[in-house]
């Protein structure tokens, strides 16, 4: 390829020892000889710790491992990832791969990441928002819902909390705990374990009038709790948890057709991949719906769930007013139900999984309007917390 054709960028670690008081280089010298042992010389170096290199430790490693003293690039923890861009830049690392590639670039303009930054640390805003999940002991299981949250509170001017609530701790006797936030969100899952704490989080959010979003399960929860409450129909489950519920409202589809006519069937002993619904999908909204709203007239998403809304029960709901404002234009699946808002104020459920396509620049629709929801909610009940030069 040629030396002016490729850039090896090596990330690395360096370790704080807190008994000798001081970073080590050692593993990255050596991590950098076992690459060259195998022909790849890194042209730079992105040595992450938990505080900033030192000037004499950049040198000792450059020194080590033949790679520029420009080269080696100090990469500390921040308090924010959108700080990254800038960090990088005032060390050069953009202009030495540029060089190296011999690419002739404009001067870089980093004003959007600047601007980006500044309404991180300066919302005018602050909501909390309860996510009741099954997960919540492993911090990283909901980080792309975290992430769309926080990118919809960027484009709301607020701050977002996040308390992530054991669903297994909810029930209809404690579910009033959920009463002071300024929303609730019930993302995925899969299995049995804590379905009831998020069935009764629904249910409060519903009967209460907080903005509730239901991700996936977070959207079977809120069917089931409406077919049992509002729907009269006692014993209402899926059959992902209860296979002889009495009103299987969630269930596994068997048989469906695919795009090239060719039946396929699958039952809940199948092999999990192969009863999946995955990857994007559109469908169709109904007007004058609160999706509308939010979506246009077609929604395309990305999915990765089991279970669907039964078709049997859809008529049984839309009676009982619960309006299903979406369905998938080839199988007409469910894909998001809702509350009329002369009911609730804003109280969706959607089949797939809107956090993926969330950006910081753009946020995400759905994200957007809820925390917009959240907001409103806040600043209806009188205790809106409008924050200034928060950092």
């Amino acid at each position: 390829m040629g030396p002016n054709h490729s850039a090896f960028v090596h990330l690395t670690y360096l370790p704080w020892i807190a008994a000798a008081g001081e970073l080590k280089t050692k593993p990255t010298q050596h991590t950098v000889q076992k690459l060259r042992e195998i022909g790849i010389q890194p042209d730079a170096l992105l040595c992450r710790a938990d505080r900033s290199i030192p000037q004499e430790e950049r040198e000792k490693i450059s020194l080590f491992t033949n790679v520029q003293p420009w080269g080696v690039i100090s990469m500390p923890d921040v308090d924010s990832i959108y700080k990254v861009p800038r960090l990088l830049h005032e060390q050069g690392l953009d202009g030495l791969i540029c060089d190296k590639l011999r690419l002739n670039t404009r001067p870089a303009d980093l004003n959007r990441w600047d601007a980006l930054v500044h309404e991180v640390e300066n919302p005018r805003h602050e909501v909390t928002v309860a996510m009741v999940g099954k997960y919540v002991d492993l911090s990283d299981s909901y980080k792309s819902v975290n992430e769309a949250l926080r990118h919809a509170g960027i484009h709301n001017h607020a701050r977002v909390l996040i308390e992530h609530i054991d669903s297994e701790t909810i029930t209809p006797e404690t579910a009033a705990r959920l009463a002071r936030y300024d929303a609730i969100l019930v993302p995925g899952g899969f299995g049995s374990r804590g379905v009831e704490g998020k069935i009764s989080a629904a249910r409060f959010a519903r009967e209460h009038r907080l903005p509730y979003l239901g991700i996936c399960m977070g959207m079977q929860v809120a069917t089931i709790e409406y077919a049992r409450h509002a729907a009269g129909l006692a014993g209402a489950n899926s059959t992902e948890f209860d296979r002889d519920c009495a009103h299987p409202v969630i269930a596994l589809i068997t048989e469906w057709k695919d795009a090239d006519g060719s039946i396929q069937q699958r039952d809940d002993q199948s092999d999990l991949g192969g009863t999946m619904r995955l990857g994007a999908q559109s469908s169709d909204v109904q007007p004058g719906t609160l999706a509308h709203s939010i979506y246009g007239d077609v929604v395309t998403e990305r999915h990765r769930h089991r279970y669907e809304a039964n078709v049997h029960y859809l008529d049984r709901l839309r009676e009982a007013g619960l309006v299903i404002s979406a369905l998938t234009q080839r199988e007409h699946l469910t894909e998001i139900i809702e509350l009329p808002t002369s009911v609730h104020p804003w109280f969706i459920g959607v089949q797939f999984h809107p956090e993926f396509k969330s950006t910081p620049w753009d946020g995400h629709p759905l994200f957007n309007a809820f925390i917009k929801a959240a907001l409103a909610h806040q600043a209806a009940h009188g205790d809106a917390k409008t924050l200034k030069a928060v950092k």
